[in-house]
């Protein structure tokens, strides 16, 4: 384990399991992220000279990359020129020993290198072998470049979000890596349950980053196919009940309410004093109240900027009835259910001390997951992967440094 990493916790869940992170960026990456965190062992694989653009992606602090502090926790850190023969020929005495290889080359890229998904299965036939990309494998798209952004506007994600009349909008942040990372991560283990269940082979995980938002955009394709209609931004609103907005508070501090469920949206017209909405025979659906958002909006934003935060929260709360403050972060940091959960838990990092996360995604009762150690510098465990794993001698892995194929 890498200096600084503090108690050695207890295995995860995946412990055994050995991961080859040769992926850039965000989706790939954080799918052996969440892998790692279960106890998986990964190894990270980067280029010598081009290091993951993902290291030096978003705040830093004393030129230390922050997301990269939690997007390369728990990984043990190569470098590898994977279109050098000698480093191919390293790649493959890996996946010998390996369940999982993580890419996201452009389609052809491993094919020209000689390491074909074929050619990894001749050395190690239970290899599951995971290609995240833009748009897949195939297709008239599968050799441009993708990117997250391309999927959060592809998928139809960009469409309806945003004010009605205003902009398509995308999200600050991610998204589409994201979802795609956790589809991703659930892919491979399913593959290796397949594996371990059934007896079969490694096989191929081909998953195209516009596809996991497109299903998350729920009945959009089926009533496009059945009824031709095209959802249109509806801000804050929802399509499909209401009232579900944001509103401002008298102390100028905002509030999301929800009302999916018919009893939440009788309570709450009771708790704002128009309990005559109720009777209404539109009121009985969420697609009837939604119809009515303008009303209901008025009823609820009207009773809800008559009061401060603490009076809105205490009613709402009292009446059993979904409401949440809009947070940002300092108001996660201060929550007492996010510190009741240690959903931001603090590790010691080497270069920067106590460090504060965000922590492993669920909890497992017997084999919980951990945060062993934060991200590594580049290329630090060389010698222990090169060395350790594959017994090269010190000469061996100084000619290959010297080469340029590590």
């Amino acid at each position: 384990m890498p200096s600084g990493a503090g108690p050695v916790p207890p295995p995860g869940p995946l412990a055994g399991l050995t991961v080859l992170d040769c992926a850039t960026l965000f989706a790939g990456p954080l799918a052996a992220t969440l892998l790692g965190d279960y106890g998986a062992d990964v190894i990270k694989i980067e280029h010598p000279r081009r290091p993951d653009p993902a290291r030096t992606h978003g705040p830093a602090r004393n030129g230390t990359g922050l997301w990269w502090k939690m997007l390369g926790r728990n990984k043990h850190t190569a470098t590898l020129d994977l279109s050098r023969p000698a480093g191919a020929a390293l790649l493959l005495r890996l996946v010998e020993h390996a369940d999982v290889l993580i890419e996201n080359f452009r389609p052809g890229t491993l094919e020209r290198w000689g390491l074909a998904p074929e050619r990894l299965h001749e050395v190690n036939p239970g290899l599951v072998i995971a290609r995240v990309t833009g748009f897949g494998q195939f297709g008239p798209y599968a050799r441009r470049p993708g990117f997250g952004t391309l999927a959060e506007s592809m998928s139809g994600f960009a469409a309806v979000t945003g004010e009605p009349g205003g902009p398509p909008t995308l999200p600050p942040f991610g998204l589409a890596d994201g979802i795609a990372a956790l589809v991703a991560a659930s892919a491979v283990q399913t593959a290796l349950l397949h594996r371990t269940l059934q007896g079969g082979q490694g096989q191929v995980v081909d998953l195209a980053i516009i596809e996991p938002l497109l299903t998350l955009l729920g009945p959009q394709a089926s009533a496009y196919d059945q009824l031709g209609t095209v959802p249109t931004r509806t801000g804050n609103r929802s399509a499909n009940n209401a009232p579900r907005n944001t509103y401002r508070t008298r102390d100028d501090r905002w509030v999301a309410v929800s009302t999916s469920a018919q009893s939440i949206a009788e309570r709450v017209l009771r708790l704002v004093g128009h309990p005559e909405v109720i009777d209404e025979p539109w009121f009985a659906g969420g697609s009837g109240r939604a119809a009515h958002a303008d009303l209901l909006d008025a009823h609820v934003g009207s009773w809800i900027a008559a009061r401060d935060l603490d009076d809105v929260m205490a009613a709402f709360t009292e009446a059993e009835a979904a409401v949440c403050p809009v947070y940002d972060i300092r108001d996660v940091f201060a929550d007492p259910q996010y510190r009741a959960l240690d959903s931001i838990t603090t590790v010691q990092d080497p270069e920067l001390g106590p460090l504060r996360m965000q922590n492993v995604l669920f909890r497992l009762s017997a084999t919980p997951g951990s945060i062993r150690w934060t991200g590594r510098p580049h290329g630090a465990d060389n010698e222990a992967v090169y060395g350790g794993r594959l017994g090269l001698t010190a000469d061996e892995l100084k000619v290959l440094i010297d080469e340029g194929a590590v």
